[in-house]
């Protein structure tokens, strides 16, 4: 899938995190913001805007351990795009490793059928 195509993904999650924070329904946004994760963790700008937008809802919904996970998972993600060393499919929460690969949700595996060098 192209880049194009996966921006394209990203910005329905982002959708879809901002109508559930509105309506209140928290365990929607957050999956909705690991989704965005997973789809832009290849990609340095959304990748980083990824965690950011995961602390500023931590922060709201005062959620202290996701505060410092993200913290630390805004300091290692830039590391990681630079070195080429990220654990696909990680969800980007505090509650999993920051460094252990995970499952692609189903819906989600055929993004990355996508060639190493589309992903940056």
């Amino acid at each position: 899938m192209a880049k194009k195509d996966i921006i394209e993904l990203i910005e329905a999650e982002r959708r879809v995190f901002r109508a559930a924070r509105q309506s209140g329904d928290r365990a929607l946004a957050w999956t909705a913001l690991e989704r965005e994760h997973i789809l832009g963790q290849g990609f340095f700008g959304p990748h980083l805007r990824s965690h950011m937008t995961m602390l500023g809802y931590a922060v709201e919904t005062r959620d202290g351990r996701e505060v410092l996970g993200q913290v630390i998972r805004l300091a290692l993600a830039p590391l990681g795009n630079l070195t080429g060393r990220l654990p696909w499919g990680n969800t980007g929460r505090a509650n999993v490793s920051a460094f252990a690969p995970m499952p692609y949700p189903d819906d989600l595996a055929e993004v990355f059928t996508i060639s190493s060098d589309e992903v940056r």
